[in-house]
């Protein structure tokens, strides 16, 4: 009995910390670090200001070109010093044509199909300028987002810069919607502390940037390329930093189905991405960036999920076993929390895109839907089904 109340603590500890805990321990770090005065912004050259490359991998994307180039161009930043550059490999919907109208715009296409990673590998040879910035052709940018993003890169110790990724939510939102914005608000408070303490542990593909003479080609079939990029910049002994005010906005997925499509995809890319960069696990080598990326994201992507799973079942013998009225008591209410949590997400599925906003019952039906993701990526990962061919989840209008 002793050893399976071990376990059950362990299961505990490793939910709390993955979710919430790591966040508590982030924060005392990053209030330490302030107090100790290392948490100053740096100060270089005020008149940094590079050319950059916007640069924009697409697959049939006629419905946002007019959109994204019309946003492009309103960017706050010189515009004879700002380049864009689409790669449309694979497009039949007349996307390349439409941008050939467009005389400011450089467009590398190919007939053939082989993926958005092949795409960027290939494009990426046409950037000549020293910063390049990823973005998504169906995403709009915040006017001042390219400049917020250079400035930071005035610090040579800089090699990767993420923005935000911010949700479009509507007054009736769905539970995609919802979940996936809450979601996100608590990401981007726990990224702007990871930047704080050392490093963020991961770019979002909608908008990020790099030194151009840091990027590498990828390997093909890989899944996550920003969370790669990025975090191969990061081993080289370079910070990825973060500027909420650096925006990406889209609209959350079409529902419930298609975010767990999308998240099925990225916990596939996850398992990917612990394999492929197995060494920075080594905390004996990478240090603090070991420490972030293990608790921001492994967990996540690993354990915290399996001890979910095994957490219900030692918790029904426990409370079946245990000794004593009040052993018993404290195991039955812990049971009928986690049963109390299940069917709150159960009656968010209920509630799916349906006109009664209850936020309260959206969260535990997408904090579900993320974990049940990770196995469902997993085994997609194990089989190598998941394609490395354009597969967007429908967006909300």
């Amino acid at each position: 009995m002793l050893a399976l109340k071990i376990i059950f603590w362990v299961l505990v500890f490793i939910i709390f910390y993955a979710y919430l805990g790591y966040g508590i321990v982030l924060f005392i770090m990053v209030r330490i670090k302030r107090l100790m005065g290392k948490s100053k912004p740096f100060k270089g050259n005020d008149d940094y200001e590079p050319e950059v490359t916007l640069f924009i991998t697409a697959f049939n994307e006629k419905d946002f070109v007019d959109r994204k180039v019309s946003n492009s161009r309103e960017l706050d930043y010189p515009a004879s010093k700002l380049k864009m550059v689409w790669v449309t490999d694979g497009s039949d919907d007349g996307t390349p044509n439409m941008l050939k109208n467009y005389g400011d715009i450089e467009v590398y296409h190919e007939d053939a199909r082989n993926g958005k990673i092949a795409a960027m590998n290939r494009g990426f040879s046409f950037v000549k300028t020293p910063i390049v910035v990823f973005s998504d052709a169906n995403t709009l940018l915040g006017k001042d987002s390219i400049r917020l993003i250079v400035d930071m890169f005035r610090n040579p110790k800089v090699g990767c810069v993420s923005g935000e990724k911010r949700i479009f939510q509507k007054g009736a939102d769905a539970a995609a919607s919802a979940g996936e914005g809450l979601y996100w608000k608590y990401e981007s408070t726990l990224k702007k502390w990871d930047a704080e303490l050392y490093s963020v542990v991961g770019a979002a593909g909608e908008l990020f940037a790099v030194r151009t003479e840091l990027f590498n080609v990828v390997e093909k079939d890989t899944l996550l390329d920003d969370f790669i990029i990025s975090l191969r910049i990061a081993m080289k002994g370079y910070t990825i930093q973060y500027n909420p005010e650096a925006y990406a906005i889209e609209t959350a997925s079409a529902n419930v189905k298609e975010e767990l499509k999308r998240k099925i995809r990225i916990s596939a890319g996850g398992i990917q991405s612990i394999v492929r960069l197995k060494k920075l696990l080594n905390i004996f080598k990478y240090g603090i960036l070991s420490f972030q990326y293990i608790s921001h994201r492994v967990l996540r992507w690993s354990l915290a999920p399996v001890a979910l799973l095994f957490l219900i079942p030692v918790n029904i013998w426990l409370s079946i076993m245990q000794d004593g009225p009040f052993n018993r008591a404290f195991f039955s209410v812990m049971l009928a929390l986690q049963l109390l949590f299940y069917v709150a997400a159960l009656l968010g599925w209920f509630l799916e895109n349906k006109q009664i906003k209850i936020k309260l019952l959206f969260i535990p039906y997408y904090f579900f839907i993320m974990n049940l993701s990770v196995f469902l990526g997993f085994f997609r990962y194990i089989k190598g089904k998941q394609s490395v061919k354009w597969e967007r989840a429908k967006r909300g209008d």
